[in-house]
């Protein structure tokens, strides 16, 4: 009985300083694993675990801050801008991976991981842990290169509706549209055919009140590159709208484009100011308040963009003034923008929100609207501004790590990456 008790206590003993010898390893390599601070979801964590994903961003050894744009082929642009520092200060990258309209999520996600594996390889070669990494080619070179039988061009259909009902309430929309595109370094072209229509139903006693809003439109966008400052182009658009009471709406405003900053740096600054001028012809279903069944106008707008990405948090902020030649007092004045910033360790502040002083509705109709058109949103009202805000504090405490995957129940860790702070 002796020796089984003595041969048990040795087994337990050396299992115990086996188990420590193992987990001693694996608590070094996470102490010396690189910190970075990136919003990352949960498969990115799973994917990338030779890394720290740390809270603050003044306790990491990198930040990265990422964007996305739509592509030409109506894919997206994800762009990677990495920044040393403490002992990496001075160090940056960036990196951008491209994703296919086709592309499932999967395949997207696994390209986004597969571009920041590469781009943090630069700094995890620097740490401890840089001997644990393999790097492998899977791919054979070709030599041919294949040619773009479409020439750039992309075309996309689109179907969509819903229904929704209750007892006294119904509502179905139908959205479609086609469209054709080619986007390239020196031209942007867009083709836009589409319809909507919304019914609306609401039962009151005995009484049934329906609403009914219908549009459609023919769009066409043309913008030629002149530098990487400057792009001219212009828009045309064939429509009708029955809340906006246009049997219809004929428009063409050229324009031309400055950007402050380059084109090429537009994923994390742009400074832009778009003036365009034209013609509109508008064919109304009804007489309007200017006693007018139809009329041609000219008309001008100047639209200024600023956005910023930084560590700190971002901005975006645009205003756009518009008026008609023929009665300057027929204008529009249109600000809107947010606003997300880091106050302090673990605190941040967003605020955003958009006003219009609005003098142009040469549209309305001249009899009103009924009560019942008022309540249903059938018809455009007048008004002489309007405006709509947002705000929201986040503050956050406690480890500083955040490297733990765990999706039981409701999973509250995964997202979508758009912008990255």
């Amino acid at each position: 009985m002796k020796k089984l008790l003595i041969i048990l206590i040795f087994s337990s003993l050396t299992i115990s300083m086996f188990s420590q010898e193992i987990n001693e390893p694996a608590d070094s390599l996470r102490k010396d694993a690189l910190k970075v601070y990136m919003d990352a979801n949960d498969y990115i964590k799973r994917e990338i675990p030779f890394i720290n994903y740390v809270r603050d961003i003044k306790d990491a050894q990198v930040y990265i801050i990422d964007t996305s744009e739509r592509t030409g082929s109506g894919g997206r642009e994800y762009t990677y801008f990495i920044e040393g520092q403490h002992e990496f200060k001075g160090m940056r990258d960036t990196v951008s991976v491209s994703t296919s309209p086709d592309d499932t999520d999967d395949q997207r996600r696994l390209k986004q991981v597969s571009i920041l594996k590469m781009a943090l390889m630069r700094y995890v070669a620097k740490t401890p842990l840089s001997k644990h990494i393999n790097i492998i080619f899977t791919k054979p070179m070709r030599e041919e290169v294949t040619t773009d039988k479409w020439n750039s061009w992309v075309f996309r259909s689109r179907i969509s509706g819903f229904l929704i009902g209750q007892k006294t309430y119904n509502s179905s929309d139908i959205n479609s549209s086609i469209s054709a595109s080619r986007v390239t370094k020196d031209w942007k072209l867009i083709f836009d055919l589409s319809y909507n229509e919304g019914n609306d139903k609401f039962k009151i006693g005995d009484e049934t009140i329906s609403s009914i809003n219908k549009s459609t439109s023919v769009e066409a966008l043309v913008v030629k590159s002149i530098s990487d400052h400057w792009s001219v182009g212009g828009s045309a658009e064939v429509g009708s709208s029955t809340y906006r009471n246009h049997k219809m709406n004929i428009s063409f405003m050229p324009g031309i484009e400055f950007n402050v900053f380059p084109y090429s740096e537009s994923t994390r600054k742009q400074f832009k100011f778009l003036y365009s001028a034209g013609y509109i012809y508008h064919d109304y279903e009804e007489i309007t308040i200017y006693e007018k069944l139809s009329e041609s106008l000219w008309a001008h707008s100047l639209d200024a963009t600023y956005s910023v990405i930084q560590k700190w948090g971002s901005i975006n902020m645009g205003v756009e003034w518009s008026n008609y030649f023929h009665d300057w007092n027929l204008n529009n004045l249109s600000l809107s923008g947010n606003m997300e910033f880091r106050i302090t360790k673990g605190l941040s502040f967003n605020v955003g929100g958009g006003a219009s002083l609005i003098h142009d509705q040469v549209s309305l109709v001249l009899s009103g609207a009924t009560a019942e058109e008022i309540l249903t949103r059938q018809k455009e009202l007048e008004t002489s501004y309007s405006y709509f805000t947002h705000f929201g504090l986040t503050y956050t405490f406690g480890s500083i790590f955040n490297n733990v995957v765990n999706p039981r129940f409701r999973n509250g860790g995964s997202g979508g990456m758009i912008i990255i702070m």
